[in-house]
């Protein structure tokens, strides 16, 4: 282990839905922290953008036009990842959409939408990379950090988004499977449930966005909404062979929202 406690130069991050909000958040934050990465996002100019700036930091970027929604396409990023870097330490779950709906409106097409990308994509997803890690861990090569992004939404109802917790609840139960089935192989898998965080998405109606941004802040301990930048040390800490015995667990990183309320 490195002098540098949280130095992850010679790891390789994946990065799911990676080109812009939380996913470049967490990207950026392992870079800055000397990771290589492979970022995944469905827009191939976004990706180039994305890989530009993290290539600024000084590390090695691949990126690739990956659907999550698309089983194939999975398969085919992991081969395509391992190829372009040799092997995948540490991989962040994080592509996912949001959509509001009351309950009693519920279609199939917007709750189906939903999971395919909030969870079926996530369990594919590491499906692929677990099966790298494993046969990495035979070899004599054991480890690796399973990250899913979580949400508050797993402790707490959030009137119009019953389907996007029932999604967000299901990765929570699904690391601390993985988490007890792949233990032996020194992989742990754990969950980071981000409060309110600024981003593209979160402020795409400016307006609405600013109102929740203020509520949160009344709210929080700390006084403010979420940014980016405030998962960095959660993300690099999971990353980093200082979490090698923390696995199955859940970090809210809220600002003290949740126990406030």
């Amino acid at each position: 282990m490195t002098d540098k406690l949280f130095d992850l130069t010679g790891k390789v991050a994946l990065v799911t839905g990676a080109n812009s909000g939380l996913g470049f958040g967490f990207a950026e934050g392992l870079a800055r922290a000397g990771s290589d990465l492979v970022i995944w996002g469905r827009r191939k100019e976004a990706n180039d953008q994305a890989a530009e700036k993290l290539r600024a930091l000084g590390v090695k970027v691949h990126s690739a036009e990956v659907d999550v929604t698309d089983e194939a396409q999975i398969v085919a990023g992991v081969a395509d990842a391992l190829a372009a870097m040799g092997r995948i330490d540490t991989v962040v779950a994080n592509a996912g959409i949001a959509s509001a709906k009351p309950f009693i409106q519920m279609d199939a097409a917007t709750y189906n939408s939903l999971m395919a990308v909030n969870q079926h994509g996530v369990v594919f997803t590491l499906r692929e990379v677990a099966k790298h890690m494993v046969a990495r861990a035979e070899a004599g090569d054991p480890g690796g950090s399973m990250i899913l992004c979580g949400s508050g939404s797993i402790f707490q109802g959030v009137p119009t988004l019953t389907h996007y917790g029932a999604a967000k609840g299901a990765l929570a139960a699904l690391s601390k499977g993985l988490a007890a089935e792949l233990g032996p192989q020194g992989i742990r898998c754990n969950v980071i449930a981000p409060g309110f965080i600024i981003t593209e998405m979160t402020m795409a109606d400016p307006e609405y966005g600013q109102m929740l941004a203020d509520a949160v802040a009344a709210k929080a301990p700390i006084g403010r909404a979420g940014t980016p930048d405030d998962l960095w040390g959660a993300v690099v800490y999971l990353a980093s062979d200082l979490s090698r015995y923390h696995t199955g667990d859940t970090l809210v990183i809220d600002g003290g929202k949740m126990f406030n309320n």
